[in-house]
């Protein structure tokens, strides 16, 4: 817990007699808490299963109209595996996104037999959000989507059905870096099989009928080029605000810097773990973060 000057935040308690503990309820015991997040709500449960069936209507366009057809069977095996393999490190980083804790703060823990326990001494100043009843640390947020301060919350993303805080947001960067690659590697796949069936007879270049074809390539290049720029954009963001050590929320609020500059290079290492490898790039290494306490004190 951050124990930081009382001028910061305008929803939180400013004194500690307005904490209120009394009203708030004790945590439930963690054997009888569920070990899976997730977020039960109908938009972005929508946004999650859409991101899906897209994907997986790039990969039907781009085996059973192009690759699987051609004649050239170098080219299709090349580019199957490298699109498929993207398209599973994509999904892959997106259920890691999805079901990854964000950080959140235990909720109810600002009981009155807890804020004793800090044995906090004269002058220093905890905070509790009024939504959440709980004692919230710095730099953490309250999602009224989630229902739950997250520490360092940049956003909170329909298309993952999360908030991107502290624990996920490398599996965020690596989502919407991995759907950038297919995109960019479809619209070139439908480029150059635009090219092969103008030069060829167009019943010959693919199993579907030449108006069908056409259709459906077109579709994929509408859907390849609009999730390029939205996702290009995105991983740009989060890089920057990673490099940075700046939130989303706390460059929008514009609030004021109180924890000490890094260099980006360790920034990045915060977020991908340390030290650097092939597992930065892998949904499937939990990064060594070597994370202090949330709680710990700073006066």
């Amino acid at each position: 817990m951050m124990l930081i000057p009382t001028h910061h935040f305008r929803d939180i308690e400013r004194k500690p007699e307005y904490l209120q503990p009394e009203k708030c309820i004790p945590p439930p015991h963690p054997s009888l808490m569920g070990t899976m997040w997730f977020i039960r709500d109908g938009c972005g449960i929508a946004c999650a299963i859409v991101t899906w069936i897209l994907v997986l209507y790039a990969e039907f366009v781009v085996l059973f109209v192009m690759l699987i057809p051609s004649r050239d069977y170098v080219y299709s095996i090349i580019n199957g595996i490298v699109f498929n393999l993207l398209a599973f490190l994509a999904l892959a980083s997106h259920f890691r996104a999805m079901l990854t804790d964000p950080g959140a703060v235990p909720k109810g823990n600002a009981t009155k037999e807890f804020i004793e326990s800090l044995q906090l001494k004269p002058g220093q100043v905890v905070y509790k959000c009024p939504k959440c009843c709980s004692i919230k640390p710095d730099r953490a947020h309250h999602c009224s989507v989630c229902k739950r301060c997250i520490r360092k919350m940049d956003h909170h993303c329909p298309w993952v059905n999360n908030c991107v805080g502290e624990n996920n947001q490398k599996y965020f960067v690596l989502f919407t870096m991995y759907i950038a690659l297919i995109s960019l590697h479809a619209l070139i796949m439908v480029g150059f099989h635009f090219l092969h069936c103008f030069e060829e007879d167009w019943t010959k270049c693919s199993s579907f009928s030449p108006p069908t074809t056409v259709i459906l390539l077109i579709l994929l290049c509408f859907e390849g080029l609009l999730f390029l720029i939205f996702t290009s954009v995105m991983f740009g963001t989060q890089v920057h605000s990673i490099c940075t050590d700046e939130t989303g929320i706390e460059q929008l609020k514009k609030e004021e810097r109180r924890w000490a500059k890094k260099t980006k290079w360790m920034n990045m290492k915060a977020v991908f773990g340390h030290p650097f490898s092939l597992g930065w790039a892998s949904p499937f290494a939990t990064p060594d973060q070597g994370k202090a306490d949330p709680y710990q004190y700073v006066v």
